[in-house]
């Protein structure tokens, strides 16, 4: 074992986030499994790791002081934050930066307050932070951690890493759901598997897992979908790593500001982040030629990576970003937009239909990232923008985006399904005065939606009022289960019969990507047999996770 370093700079610190997102993405699927819910969605290990990722990717280049190398690093994780315990991970290393600011180097003390602010930084994300959580663990492992009598930044972290266990092993006894379910916290399993690697990182070990991240891994491109006569509607997308150059330019006193205005009339989604002598650039183009031209004007390149966006499997889908294109005038921004979360192409249809101006991909098990919600703020040129979430683990991306994003006025609805969504987008009234009245329609119109699902179950469940095995069928409404059975049918029937509909004249059945038609026709006879003026509208949603998806208006 190496002898403990006195003090933490830039080097050392860039080995560790890398060492983290690597130790992190070997045990991913185990922080995937400790999923409270029994259906095949647990995401949080995922949503962790490409987090980290973003943070890795700029520290792989970082040879800069503590203070810019995790400024640098904060910067990118803030941008690729995914899900709830994304964000807030996120937030932590944001406080992280936030706490080494003007500092080369940290001793064991600057090291412990800087994690201090991390701690009080991800509580401050949540605006009702619940214990029990990843919030949880690090507030204990850092209280505990500057408590103890350390010497060395390294000392610290192993003190943080051993209260961090067991307070992990004590979050069911703050969560009941958790007890209930059998599991502990998933985020905050996920910080202690990045604490281990950053350890080693401390001990002079390098994690290189030989594995790849999930987006990576699943990635399927179909050359197909870029025919001999199809147009480059989308563009591409541009990641660039360039070393700045001495004889091009002045290094020490280079301002991002002279690439970003110019990076601006190429594309959008741009993102331009110096560490020292390393630029890190990110932009959506129709001209990747002309970013690299720029780019040499100051420097030289690192790692250059461009993609046709029509091939990307989990892009965004969006609506006339073409229109972004170099020379091409930009129209007056529009007074309102609405941004929508979806997964399945006819549900992502539905919200078109409705009057969407931007559909992001994405949803349960695939939650959007910080910079995908930029992205779409950019595109929709307009004055105010509503974004509806759809889903309980996008909202913190959504709001942490809005926070970042400054050219509109963006406003997250909190809608937690594609129920409330749908609700809410039916209502919405874009010409009322102001757009506190607009927003409050759509909340009251969201409050009387209910969203219902089938999914298979992945694990034995055994409560007070369930007990079904993994492969049988479940019915639930939020987090409550309502029914289960050995077939979707019966499992729909039973939920439709616990539930109160009699407030409810209408069901949109929306079916999965596994779903059969004539067990659709045979839940929808039943529905407008048994609950009596129910009209049902039957509509091929082609939705992953949820066989059925049922919404109540």
């Amino acid at each position: 074992m190496m002898t403990p370093q006195d003090k933490l700079d830039g080097l050392l610190y860039a080995k560790m986030i890398c060492n983290g997102m690597e130790n992190l993405r070997i045990n991913e699927q185990e922080v995937n499994d400790l999923n409270v819910f029994p259906i095949p969605d647990g995401d949080t290990g995922a949503n962790m790791l490409m987090t980290m990722q973003g943070g890795a990717d700029i520290a792989l280049d970082c040879d800069a002081s503590l203070n810019l190398c995790s400024q640098a690093v904060a910067n990118a994780m803030l941008m690729s934050a995914r899900g709830n315990s994304g964000v807030i991970l996120s937030q932590f290393f944001d406080g992280l930066a936030r706490g080494f600011r003007n500092l080369d180097e940290a001793d064991a003390q600057q090291t412990a307050q800087a994690f201090r602010m991390g701690v009080e930084h991800a509580y401050k994300a949540v605006m009702q932070p619940t214990e029990g959580t990843i919030l949880t663990v690090a507030k204990d492992a850092t209280e505990y951690a500057c408590r103890q009598n350390v010497q060395t930044p390294q000392e610290f972290v192993e003190e943080f890493l051993d209260e961090a266990r067991r307070s992990l092993e004590r979050t069911p006894d703050l969560l009941p759901v958790l007890k209930e379910s059998g599991v502990v916290d998933s985020g905050g399993a996920g910080l202690i598997y990045i604490m281990e690697g950053m350890i080693r990182a401390l001990n002079g070990e390098e994690i290189v897992s030989g594995l790849s991240t999930r987006n990576q891994t699943s990635e399927t491109v179909n050359y197909d979908l870029f025919t001999p006569d199809s147009e480059l509607e989308f563009g591409y997308c541009t990641e660039v790593l360039v070393r700045l150059q001495n004889r091009k330019t002045d290094i020490a006193n280079f301002d991002t500001e002279q690439v970003t205005g110019r990076l601006e009339a190429l594309g959008d989604s741009v993102v331009c982040v110096k560490n020292d002598s390393v630029l890190k650039i990110h932009v959506h183009t129709m001209e990747p030629g002309k970013v690299m031209a720029l780019c040499q004007e100051f420097g030289e390149f690192l790692k250059v990576k461009v993609e046709n966006m029509s091939l990307q499997h989990n892009n965004i889908i969006g609506k006339d970003e073409s229109s972004d294109e170099a020379g091409e005038e930009k129209e007056p921004p529009v007074r309102l937009a609405t941004v929508v979360v979806a997964s399945g192409r006819g549900i992502q249809q539905m919200f078109e239909e409705l009057g969407a101006d931007y559909i992001v991909d994405g949803g349960q098990s695939m939650n959007p990232s910080s910079e995908d919600f930029i992205h779409a703020f950019k595109c929709c040129n307009a004055e105010n923008i509503i974004v509806l979430p759809n889903n309980s683990n996008v909202i913190l991306a959504a709001q942490q985006a809005a926070k970042l994003y400054h050219e509109s006025n963006v406003i997250v609805i909190e809608s937690k399904t594609i129920g409330q969504g749908h609700a809410a987008l039916s209502m919405m009234n874009p010409d009322l005065d102001e757009m506190d009245e607009v927003v409050a329609e759509m909340e009251d119109a969201m409050s009387y939606a209910i969203t219902a699902c089938i999914s298979e179950c992945v694990r034995d469940l055994d409560t007070t009022q369930i007990h079904t095995r993994s492969g049988d069928y479940i019915g639930f409404s939020g987090k409550e289960i309502l029914s289960d059975a050995p077939d979707r049918v019966t499992a729909a029937c039973r939920m439709i019969d616990s539930m109160d509909l009699s407030e409810h004249a209408v069901c949109i059945l929306l079916e999965g990507i596994r779903a059969d038609s004539a067990e659709t026709q045979l839940i929808s006879d039943y529905i407008q047999s048994h609950v009596p003026g129910m009209e049902v509208y039957i509509m091929i949603g082609e939705q992953e996770i949820y066989d059925y998806i049922f919404v109540m208006e």
